[in-house]
């Protein structure tokens, strides 16, 4: 069993919860600010003086070693198969004694309080870690409860979608430990398994030139999403995807595709990464020096243009064009629609899985990176390297700080490694069996390992791994490697923003983004967005805003890029 789908389970989870921008939080740290923050944002200088130093591990060699591609961009490594004979990655007890409360969110049964796997992990930790798993639904109107009454638990994982409902800026320093005196530099190298994760990860748990956080989930190259079809099928009617240089030539695929009369559509709904086609910006763009919002790039409106035609086409599902959305993978597994877009994490083993029960054969592939006009060279911005991440109470002493950290980097032990075994399937014979394909879970693994707790306080870099399928790892690692050769940072990447209160409306643009679905489904022409723009810029606070950001991150602190 791969330990990956389990947390593609959660964040798929938490997803359905906070929205489909969760894990597009580039500026997802926006809050209402406090007194005693300044905002959030870090200093070029002083960003460089506070990141801990990158130092890949070399405890486990995966079978499909990372890419490097533009940007800094590194991928996720491919495992074949569950590392036979796991190493150590650390050496001795990493605790002293100490005792310490968590909470972390579950979206899932919560597993029974000190549980056998529980009592594992503090003798191997050296420590007493008391988890305490909160309900993932209530999560981020329970922890503001926590923080009103200054009752945090030593160690707390907070999302970084949910930062504006947490005040995330007014906490750190107030409630939550600075780090930096601990990580900074090759200070992180007492950690090793935390110096491993990606340096935009440590960037994006940054306050103010500090450290605040401990990523979790994190990658080297994460993209919002991309575009999927179904290889099997292109396959066998002798389609090439790599044929697909255009946003033209995916328009004409579409007409070869559908046949209504037989069920089946070229298209579901497309429009959530069209930026990754047409080159538009995640929020905020310099054009012509001057920062600009997306929705004043032409490259926004040309994409609009272009999914408005696609839309009165007759080559998207009409299911699609209702707005369900919620059946779009049941459609693609099926074969009633050939091309979807879905987010990175839904290419794995349980897709396959899914897959193969509806349509014998099943195979999902992805279209190399294209540009709109096949002459361009094509773009596509990352997310945030990490969009969760797990924080210590300013209560506690150094002493207590550096212990916590000892045991966060044993949890943080590269796949696969003793550690990681431990941390992830608990204790063999008890929690898990080992199989050709690596551990799979025991009914005592299900109730107390499986929902996880401890991965939500500390992780290693995501890995891919899809033991039972492992054509699909070749294939994502291979896809992977080609898309890094076109990434690029995205203006204010990586950045922590509080944004004031009285642009939050501004910022959401409600009215905007209703008249964009409208379109999209060719319900309104492209004019109503150009109208929905000029009242969101001049009655709706978009210029103001876009004049804040300007004055008061790009001016003072720059890009991020």
């Amino acid at each position: 069993m791969s330990i990956a789908m389990n947390r593609r389970a959660f964040v798929n989870g938490a997803v359905a919860v906070a929205g489909a921008a969760a894990l597009s939080p580039v500026l997802a740290a926006c809050g209402s600010g406090s007194s005693q923050s300044k905002g959030g944002t870090n200093t070029k200088k002083g960003a460089a003086a506070a990141l801990p130093d990158y130092v890949p591990s070399t405890s486990v060699t995966p079978d499909i070693p990372s890419a490097t591609g533009a940007a800094g961009a590194i991928t996720d490594p491919g495992f074949l198969k569950y590392p036979t004979n796991p190493a150590k990655s650390v050496s001795g007890v990493p605790g002293s004694g100490g005792t310490y409360t968590t909470v972390t969110p579950l979206w899932g049964t919560t597993p029974p309080a000190n549980n056998a796997f529980y009592q594992a992990m503090n003798k191997a930790l050296g420590a007493t870690l008391t988890m305490q798993p909160a309900n993932g639904v209530t999560y981020n109107t329970a922890i503001p409860n926590l923080t009103a009454a200054k009752k945090l638990p030593d160690w707390v994982q907070l999302p970084g979608w949910w930062n504006p409902n947490f005040n995330l800026g007014g906490l750190v320093g107030t409630q939550l430990a600075d780090l930096t005196p601990h990580l900074a530099g090759d200070k992180i190298k007492q950690y090793p398994n935390l110096a491993a994760l990606p340096t935009g990860a440590w960037q994006a748990a940054m306050w103010e030139d500090k450290i605040y956080g401990i990523p979790t989930f994190s990658s080297g190259f994460a993209l919002p999403g991309q575009y999927f079809y179904r290889a099997d099928v292109f396959q066998a009617k002798g389609i090439n995807p790599d044929d697909v240089k255009s946003a033209d030539a995916l328009m004409a695929l579409g007409k070869e595709l559908t046949s209504a009369n037989s069920g089946v559509w070229a298209f579901d709904d497309v429009w959530q990464y069209t930026a990754q086609i047409f080159n538009y910006a995640d929020k905020f763009a310099i054009v012509d020096g001057k920062l600009t919002y997306k929705y004043e790039q032409q490259e926004f409106l040309e994409a609009l243009n272009w999914c408005y035609k696609l839309a009165k086409s007759g080559y998207m599902h009409p299911d699609a064009l209702a707005g369900n959305n919620n059946d779009a993978k049941t459609r693609f597994y099926a074969g009633k629609v050939l091309i979807t877009a879905d987010g990175q994490g839904a290419w794995n083993e349980a897709d396959a899985q899914a897959g193969i029960a509806a349509s014998k054969g099943y195979r999902r592939g992805s279209f190399k990176p294209f540009s709109a006009d096949g002459k361009a060279t094509p773009a596509l911005f990352l997310s945030s390297s990490a969009g969760m991440f797990s924080y210590l109470n300013i209560k506690l002493k150094p002493s207590q700080i550096e212990e916590c950290l000892r045991i966060a980097n044993f949890i943080a032990a590269p796949f696969g490694s003793q550690e990681y075994t431990l941390v992830n399937f608990g204790v063999e014979g008890v929690h898990y069996t080992m199989g050709a394909n690596g551990p799979s879970y025991t009914k005592q693994g299900q109730a107390e390992v499986q929902q996880q707790t401890y991965p939500f306080l500390a992780t290693p870099v995501n890995v891919i791994n899809n033991p039972d399928f492992p054509d699909v790892t070749k294939d994502r690692c291979a896809w992977l490697a080609e898309a890094a050769k076109y990434a690029y940072k995205p203006v204010f990447w990586n950045m922590n923003i509080t944004l004031p209160q009285r642009f939050t409306t501004a910022l959401a643009a409600q009215a905007v983004e209703d008249t964009i679905k409208d379109v999209y489904h060719g319900i309104k022409p492209v004019s109503a967005f150009q109208d929905a723009v000029s009242t969101w810029k001049n009655s709706g606070g978009g210029d103001a805003m876009v004049r804040w950001y300007d004055s008061e991150v790009l001016q003072k602190y720059g890009t991020g890029q």
